[in-house]
């Protein structure tokens, strides 16, 4: 290798997102006049060059490579319009000049390297660091194209310290980025940089020889065999593609600074090329980008703190103050919009602050820190609350990009953006909430779309509220920004009047509509693949109904279809009590609601016939799935209200034979106590427990029947700690209506006045539990109950008159039965 002619070459260092290196660049460019022009980035992505720089792309975009062979792996290569690899691919094409680009391609970057993603960093970025693409992303992780595999670095880019480095004052490894900002004094390795390289007005030849021994003065820490091995493979590109027809003096090579100076230091090992892995199968594509998701505010290691601030000094030609004075004028604007008192002469105070600052600090322009200073102390009066709240997203920004008609999508991305357009759906990187109404035939359609995107594992939308047939509000169901939302149960969504969705698009919902085409041409066709994956997993009856119910959500006849044969199939020797019903609550929700989701070719008598029997089965599993210990039984009891739920609900199943199913339970000692007590709370809210008769008037004597059984399982025969799970299970149910009838806390309260003291202890941890979840309201009702049944009554209305009045000391003055009963109380509650 020629490494005196690599040397040659007119290399460029630049540092990724940089609007001075890309001035700079530009002027170097109209300076030397090369006749090619070699650009760090994936080799296979060169022919997308054109596309990249063509009219009607406007930045930010990225170049997309992911892996082909089925594997959800994929890696960016974003540009802004101030990325000097974007700014020297528009000046060749601009003059006609040959372009390429000459790192290592996609498939070997993708392609693991002792344990790790090869990566395509420059140590010159002290934030670049990757994420790995994680298939059930609920955010997309990210290749930012710059990163090598990490953490990401605290404050700006100071870095974790690595081998070699200085020691900091506490002892702990500093990194070379931090220790720079050290030496020049300065607080973050964002404000070295800014101080350093991007304010001053530098020359092309002067900023490069300045970067380069910045460079080489990086490049030493920490180990670099990843990318020194890349600098063999870019050297021997950059050579070949010169050839014997092109002069050293004739070639521009674009690179982070780390490379550019290991070429000029002549440090390339081409023996080390071959360490690099074999490259995986992979393609690639373009696709937009925002300035959210290029902020390394937001988690992207190697790109800046502000986008949006950077690229107005970009358009302003380098000029930090014009920047700052229009972040200043934007933000006097809000905050008089938002009703503060805000002057112009404020903004210009402002202004002049953060200048005194930059010429304070030596600094040429004022930068972000100051801006932000400035701003507090004068505009804010000190409150830092609205420049966090609203500067930084304004610094940031919110631009997504656009790529020209060059680049052809895939049926997926087609099919995506169509719907957005037609259906007006949030096409910004930025969170938009909006509310669907499933009385409505085409937002009924924009539910299917997003289902389908949401068991596609697309993100795009989560749910952010909903709104039940027959309930009165929505439920809260919030979710933080760039983190996945907590779903509700398929059945649960069929029964919404209404769904409340947060959308936001973001360059990771391009790349997964990328990577989903080999599941199939249609969201309908990636979704329906995706259902049967999920039902060929299944083992359950209840695993198989959810399928179901996805199915319906997403307007999928076939999965829907094969996952109601799965549900007969496994019901038949299910003997798994919690799946049956949850099988019963998804058969009985389709049953009910189904028919607002279109899928009437399953028909309403398959649904019907397939609810009544797996309730039939179910019913007859009881028994059997409550015996056991607290712990085991409690999906059997939540399995108990979906059964009593279905029961009451639902027609066509045998209503007769839960009741006598749930009776037996009430009677049974063989089953878990507090399965027996909710059971007994069931059927007494149902008006059930008849046995005893009938009171005058003809009704049911259902407090009478309550009475009886509490009383029995509560009695000094029973065990106290089975009585008390007992009593534990029956308030499960609806303490409310039980605390308010007077027989079951007339036997209640001679349950627990007949507890032995020496069991009292240990019985006292279940009471403790079955009390637990009473309110205010049912400690009232309760202790009315208690008083009547003592009959205390005109005594609990004085002691209501001596509290009300504040006087303590008149309830020395109660009887001893009173306090007493208020003593039993406390130790009950």
């Amino acid at each position: 290798m020629d490494l005196d002619r690599l040397a040659a070459v007119h290399l460029f260092p630049v540092r990724h997102h940089s609007p001075r290196s890309s001035a700079t660049l530009r002027a170097y460019l109209d300076e030397v006049r090369p006749k090619a022009i070699f650009v760090e980035g994936p080799s296979d992505a060169t022919p997308l060059l054109e596309a990249l720089v063509d009219p009607k792309t406007v930045p930010p975009v990225a170049i997309l490579g992911y892996r082909t062979d089925g594997e959800p792996a994929s890696s960016l290569w974003p540009f802004a319009a101030y990325s000097p690899e974007y700014v020297a691919v528009k000046w060749a094409f601009e003059h006609g000049v040959r372009v390429e680009l000459i790192d290592i391609p996609v498939g070997t970057t993708l392609a693991p390297f002792d344990g790790a993603l090869v990566g395509h960093d420059d140590a010159d970025d002290p934030g670049g660091h990757e994420r790995e693409i994680d298939e059930d992303r609920g955010e997309q992780g990210e290749h930012d194209g710059h990163g090598e595999p990490g953490e990401h670095a605290d404050d700006g880019g100071a870095g974790d310290g690595g081998d070699g480095g200085p020691a900091s004052a506490e002892g702990e490894q500093e990194s070379i980025y931090a220790a720079c900002a050290r030496a020049r004094g300065f607080r973050s390795f964002e404000e070295f940089w800014e101080a350093s390289f991007e304010a001053p007005r530098y020359e092309p030849g002067p900023f490069r020889e300045a970067l380069l021994a910045y460079a080489d003065l990086v490049r030493s820490d920490g180990d670099r065999l990843i990318h020194r091995a890349r600098d063999a493979y870019m050297a021997r590109s950059i050579l070949e593609r010169m050839g014997p027809d092109l002069a050293p003096h004739e070639v521009a090579a674009v690179l982070g600074a780390a490379h550019a100076a290991a070429f000029a230091a002549r440090d390339v090992d081409p023996a080390l090329e071959a360490r690099l892995p074999a490259p995986i199968p992979c393609a690639v594509t373009l696709i937009p980008f925002s300035f959210p998701r290029l902020s390394e505010q937001l988690g992207y290691g190697a790109g800046n703190r502000a986008p949006q601030y950077y690229q107005r000094a970009h358009d302003a030609g380098g000029d930090f103050r014009r920047a700052t004075l229009e972040v200043l004028i934007d933000f006097t604007e809000h905050l008089r919009l938002r009703g503060f008192m805000a002057s112009l002469a404020d903004t210009i105070e402002a202004f002049r602050l953060a200048v005194s600052l930059a010429e304070l600090r030596g600094k040429a322009e004022p930068g972000l820190d100051e801006v932000r200073e400035a701003t507090i102390a004068t505009m804010c009066r000190g409150d830092a609350t609205h420049v966090d709240g609203f500067l930084w997203p304004a610094v940031i920004g919110r631009n997504v990009g656009r790529v020209g008609g060059g680049i052809g999508k895939n049926s997926l991305q087609e099919e995506f953006w169509r719907e957005v357009r037609e259906r007006r759906l949030p096409a910004t990187d930025a969170p938009e909430s909006f509310r669907l109404s499933l009385t409505n035939e085409v937002e009924v359609g924009t539910s299917v779309l997003l289902h389908r995107l949401r068991i596609a594992k697309i993100p795009y939308a989560a749910y952010a509220g909903t709104r039940a047939a027959g309930r009165g509000g929505a439920g809260a169901r919030g979710q933080r920004r760039g983190q996945a939302a907590s779903e509700a149960p398929p059945d649960e969504l069929l029964r919404q009047l209404s769904e409340t969705w947060e959308a936001q698009w973001t360059p990771a919902t391009d790349v997964a509509l990328v990577e989903k085409i080999v599941l199939g041409d249609t969201l309908e066709q990636v979704a329906t693949r995706l259902l049967e994956e999920d039902l060929a997993a299944c083992h359950t009856t209840g695993e198989a109904a959810d399928v179901l119910l996805n199915a319906v959500l997403a307007s999928s006849a076939r999965a829907a279809a094969s996952a109601l044969d799965a549900c007969d199939r496994f019901a038949t020797g299910d003997s798994d009590l919690p799946s049956l019903a949850r099988a019963c609550r998804a058969f009985a929700g389709l049953a009910s609601f189904g028919s607002s989701r279109s899928l009437s070719s399953l028909g309403d008598g398959v649904i019907a016939a397939m609810l009544e029997k797996t309730f039939a089965r179910a019913v007859l599993r009881v028994h059997g799935g409550c015996t056991g210990s607290d712990e085991a039984v409690a999906p059997a009891k939540e399995a108990l209200r979906t059964l009593h739920d279905v029961a009451l609900s639902q027609p066509i199943v045998d209503r007769a034979a839960w009741f006598e199913a749930a009776r037996a339970l009430v009677d049974s000692d063989a089953v878990n106590p507090t399965a027996s007590g909710l059971a007994c709370g069931l059927l007494y809210l149902a008006q059930e427990l008849d046995d005893r008769g009938d009171r005058e008037g003809g009704s049911p004597d259902h407090d009478g029947a309550v009475a009886r059984i509490v009383g029995l399982r509560l009695g000094s025969a029973a065990p106290p700690e089975a009585a008390a799970s007992f009593l534990a299970g029956f308030l499960e149910v609806n303490a409310l209506v039980l605390v308010k009838s007077r027989p079951v806390v007339e036997a209640l309260d001679a349950f627990l006045g007949g507890i032995l003291p020496e069991r009292f202890k240990d019985t006292l941890p279940v009471l403790r539990r079955a009390f637990a979840a009473l309110g205010a309201t049912e400690r009232r009702y309760l202790l009315e109950n208690v008083l009547a049944a003592r009959k205390l009554g005109d005594k609990a209305r004085a002691a209501q008159a001596v509290l009300l009045e504040k006087d303590r000391e008149k309830l020395k003055e109660m009887s001893e039965d009173l306090s007493q009963a208020m003593d039993d109380l406390d130790d009950l509650l």
